[in-house]
């Protein structure tokens, strides 16, 4: 598979890349995310997903975001190369985290997602999504296209459950090898009966589906999209079934999808326990891209572990690649940079 699909070649004139980060208690539940070695440690995941992105290393968190058992290194690593590699502009978005990273973040003053499980999972969600709007108008004259990616544990969940309220049936993927789709299905109906839900009934309520069901990421990245409206600049949703989900409220919203894309992973897309390309088809999506790091060629172990479905998407790695895809950067020049993170974090080895 290619480094990125389709062949994009034009680079942009001002390109941004903003990174979501967001917690939601559904991630506690034993067994359901993989992106921290214990489901306590996912509170630090997207905090640790930052300063990793901004300086290289981990600053406040107590350890370095890892999948067990083979402590494949998280996404981020992937992020931080083509930030480094491009020097493309960025910022992070507090939307909801319980733990804030000690790197500068715009905040939208937004809570921690609760359990699905509860009746109410995001609160605040129309607030959530105006300040992320306002602040999209206050970005817009800067760029002319924008990358926005995520990092929240547990979002699959959150995407999956979203998708069922808004009538979808589709199989999201997972930072794990083992796909936990039994727990998650399991999961999403006791949220569903929590919330009073039926599969398809906020199909003209999406901002309900993302209060039920979803978690605080969702309303920022809608907020975000809106915000960019009506402008001459396209946005890349980076990420892989969460933002398929993502893309699924806003067109359900009614808004403009035509500048819309995703970006992600060939780990994503082959992803045999999820239907992410089918999902993009039956929604509409304009156009897909698929960046592959190609780390079956690297001499570290851990970024192996990517090729056999151990991490696959997250921290906007999809969009990153695709960014620096845009600029020209070769698959070969951007694994090496990726390795170089590695040895200097001594992960992945």
């Amino acid at each position: 598979m290619a480094w990125i699909e389709p062949e994009v070649t034009r680079k942009p004139k001002r390109p941004m890349f903003l990174c979501v980060l967001s917690n939601t208690k559904t991630a506690h539940i034993p067994k359901l995310s993989a992106a921290g070695k214990t489901a306590e440690l996912t509170d630090y995941t997207p905090a640790g997903d930052a300063e990793l992105m901004e300086t290289g290393n981990i600053i406040s968190v107590p350890v370095l975001p890892m999948t067990p058992p083979y402590d494949t290194p998280t996404p981020a690593i992937m992020t931080r190369s083509a930030l480094k590699l491009t020097d493309a502009p960025y910022h992070f978005i507090n939307s909801g985290l319980i733990v804030t990273p000690e790197v500068p973040c715009i905040d939208l003053k937004a809570k921690p997602g609760e359990d699905i499980r509860e009746p109410i999972a995001v609160y605040d969600v129309q607030e959530i999504c105006m300040r992320a709007k306002f602040l999209a108008k206050r970005l817009r004259n800067q760029v002319d296209h924008v990358v926005i990616g995520e990092s929240i544990p547990g979002g699959t969940t959150t995407a999956m459950g979203v998708l069922m309220a808004l009538g979808y049936n589709g199989n999201v993927s997972s930072s794990a090898d083992e796909n936990p789709l039994v727990l998650k299905k399991q999961v999403i109906e006791e949220g569903l009966k929590a919330s009073g839900l039926t599969f398809g009934c906020l199909k003209d309520d999406p901002m309900k589906a993302i209060a039920c069901m979803g978690d605080p990421m969702m309303p920022a990245v809608v907020g975000l999209v809106t915000g960019f409206q009506g402008t001459d600049v396209s946005v890349v949703l980076a990420g892989g079934t969460q933002m398929v989900a993502v893309y699924a409220l806003i067109k359900h919203l009614g808004l403009n999808t035509e500048k819309l894309a995703i970006a992600t992973t060939r780990y994503v897309v082959e992803d045999k326990s999820a239907n992410f390309i089918e999902l993009t088809r039956v929604l509409g999506v304009p156009a897909v891209y698929v960046a592959d790091p190609g780390f079956g060629k690297s001499e570290l172990k851990g970024l192996h572990r990517y090729e056999t479905g151990t991490i696959k998407e997250g921290a906007g790695a999809g969009g990153a690649m695709y960014l620096a895809g845009l600029y020209g950067i070769s698959q070969d020049d951007f694994r090496s940079e990726v390795e170089n993170v590695c040895k200097l974090l001594k992960a992945g080895h």
